[in-house]
């Protein structure tokens, strides 16, 4: 994937560019596993493809269902709000998923879209989809979701789960560098844009670029111009996801997920969130008393290498953010942090050492 980033750059209007763009298309189709015609790359982070989601499938005036259970719900009823939509939260504790229960209930009145983060970065949870497309069916309503942190990395189907536009993050459980949004919609969805505020996230322009009217044409919409080196590192990585197998994938990331527990668990950490709601890619624990936060992650960082995460809202200061996702979910990466962590503890590393190999045997 690298190689492809440092390769000479296209012209973001070069019809090899557009071969590009049909395939990163196609790839990401299969990885969100969605039929959807719209599947591309918003030429930003996380946040711009939440932003292009905002945008142009909520309305001001809208009724939108939030869940909020961490920063990254947080963040998307203040975008909803901003925009202008009467938003009804429902919030739910920090570190557990929302009940589903919770989130039908606030769909019973006449509501316009449910958004739900389904991979909460900030806690480490899953949050269930069942239930909610069905709810949003009753009402003509739409199912957004935020999967910045799941996608490739966590179970997770658009189409069977009856989701109708979803974003990601190109830096998390794909393996490439930040700057890309994967972004798709369903028709259902592309039924609601009526135009955007923003002229850059606007969806019908950018889809004049990215999906033009006559393919055979070649007639591509200038719009802006796309980080190229990007799309194609984008590319590779999207390839080597369906080379390695979705659910291959998936296993991997829980095994990873399990194995660095059971290892730092035997260091004094506690996992945030309950086995059954557990993230594979990420793994929030609880430090052990007496550690100090800032100190001891930035001890790892200079003496080590290292980069871990800190926690945020009620677990600021207790707690550390481990990402357990792409290359990072396989043992080298872990055998690393483990050691590094237990002598910063002043602990024996072998019994963790040792719990860590059982779980990848």
């Amino acid at each position: 994937m690298l190689d492809a980033l440092a390769q000479p750059p296209l012209g973001h209007l070069d019809p090899l560019f557009g071969e590009v763009m049909d395939e990163v298309g196609e790839l990401l189709r299969a990885t969100f596993l969605a039929q959807n015609r719209t599947a591309y790359p918003v030429s930003a982070t996380g946040s711009g493809g939440m932003q292009t989601m905002v945008d142009n499938l909520v309305r001001p005036g809208d009724r939108v269902v939030c869940g909020v259970h961490g920063m990254f719900g947080e963040r998307m009823a203040d975008a909803m709000t901003r925009r202008g939509a009467e938003v009804v939260r429902v919030d739910g504790e920090w570190g557990r998923a929302i009940p589903t229960e919770k989130l039908l209930e606030a769909a019973r009145e006449p509501f316009a879209a449910l958004f739900v983060v389904h991979g909460e970065t900030s806690t480490g949870v899953a949050q269930p989809l069942d239930g909610l497309a069905d709810a949003c069916a009753e009402h003509g309503a739409l199912l957004l979701i935020d999967c910045v942190t799941s996608l490739a990395g966590h179970p997770l189907d658009l189409d069977a789960s009856g989701v109708d536009a979803a974003f990601s993050g190109s830096q998390k459980c794909l393996n490439c560098p930040a700057g890309l949004a994967p972004f798709t919609a369903n028709e259902r969805a592309l039924e609601r844009v009526q135009g955007s505020p923003s002229w850059f996230f606007d969806l019908h322009a950018v889809m004049g670029y990215w999906q033009p009217t006559h393919p055979a044409d070649s007639a591509r919409a200038y719009h802006h111009t796309a980080p190229t080196n990007m799309v194609v590192a984008l590319r590779e990585a999207l390839r080597i996801v369906q080379e390695e197998g979705l659910e291959p994938r998936w296993a991997r990331h829980e095994q990873a997920h399990d194995a660095l527990n059971s290892a730092l668990g035997l260091l004094g950490f506690e996992r945030i969130a309950p086995e059954a709601e557990r993230l594979y890619p990420l793994l929030a624990m609880r430090l052990p008393e007496g550690v100090d936060d800032a100190t001891t992650r930035r001890a790892l960082l200079v003496d080590h290498g290292i980069e871990v995460a800190a926690a945020s809202g009620p677990f600021a200061g207790q707690a550390w953010r481990i990402g357990v996702m792409g290359d990072g979910a396989k043992p080298e990466p872990q055998e690393r942090l483990v050691t590094a962590v237990a002598q910063l503890l002043g602990r024996e590393a072998k019994p963790a050492l040792d719990a860590l190999a059982d779980g990848w045997a």
